[in-house]
């Protein structure tokens, strides 16, 4: 799993970040969702290595990277907080200028990264998301049905940490067929790990609050994204179903989007990662 690749640990001022990087070419920098670590990209990165030098981190609070101790008001697993932690790691790397793909809860670090470090962000790619002050201003029944998980997660009256640590594989339901099997372990290592768990919940509770706080900020003072901007979504997921054209919600957030559908499921490095390397690709193009 990710053959040529460097790893490391890299302090980044807050905490420290598990990372893996290697290729050659404009630096990428790819970002997971929940409960991924950096190991959902292996199938992936190898094909977007030779053009690319791609830096596959594990988040504030993820995987192998360090957990800073939370607050009441959950902003040190805010998107800022994290998006702060990438800017620091592709300078340690050597890289001022980078572009940025983000999937799932990665999408959220990658769009706030995008809005709050315009200078560092050549590229913006976000999948299977839209920005969390829209999707909560739209959470309607049919969302929360869906999606109900944010709201358990986010809560702190009753924490979820114990439900999902009593039975994490039962939680949490991918497999190694899925994942493949290293990318699997490191994922399962994550996940029965309770401080890791307690993190993931943080980032929930986060993005209930300071983070859409943040997005509603920038809407309100018509900040936007200024980079091209690539949106994917899985056509066998529920984005569209949710919110009709992903497209045109992007649209009123940035001034350059384009982007269509992939034929997959949620987990879309995992799944088809051909078909992902060759829209990245060809976006990324010079």
């Amino acid at each position: 799993m990710f053959d040529d690749f460097a790893t490391g640990m890299i302090d980044v001022g807050e905490t420290e970040l598990f990372v893996r990087h290697g290729g050659s070419g404009t630096p990428l920098l790819l970002l997971h969702g929940h409960p991924r670590t950096h190991a959902t990209w292996h199938r992936l990165a190898p094909l977007l290595a030779p053009n690319h030098t791609v830096v596959c981190p594990d988040l504030r609070g993820y995987g192998r990277s360090g957990k800073p101790p939370t607050t009441p008001d959950h902003a040190p697993y805010s998107k800022r907080a994290m998006a702060g932690d990438l800017v620091a790691l592709m300078r340690v790397l050597g890289h001022d200028r980078f572009a940025v793909a983000g999937h799932d809860r990665g999408t959220y670090v990658a769009h706030r990264l995008a809005a709050d470090h315009p200078g560092a962000v050549t590229h913006l790619v976000v999948m299977d998301g839209i920005p969390i002050g829209e999707a909560l201003a739209r959470a309607d029944a049919k969302f929360a049905a869906a999606w109900w998980h944010w709201f358990f997660l986010g809560q702190t009256a009753n924490p979820a940490e114990r439900v999902i640590n009593a039975d994490p594989d039962a939680w949490y339901t991918a497999t190694a067929e899925q994942m493949g099997q290293e990318a699997y372990e490191d994922y399962r290592r994550a996940i029965h790990d309770p401080g890791t768990v307690h993190a993931m919940c943080e980032d929930y509770r986060a993005g209930l609050t300071v983070d859409r706080a943040a997005d509603d900020a920038d809407h309100a003072a018509g900040r936007r994204i200024s980079c091209p901007t690539l949106v994917l979504w899985s056509a066998k997921d529920d984005m569209e179903d949710l919110y009709g054209d992903p497209l045109a919600i992007w649209r009123s957030w940035a001034d350059d989007v384009t982007g269509h559908a992939i034929d997959s499921g949620h987990h879309v490095a995992e799944e088809a990662p051909e078909q992902l390397a060759e829209s990245l690709l060809a976006f990324l193009r010079p």
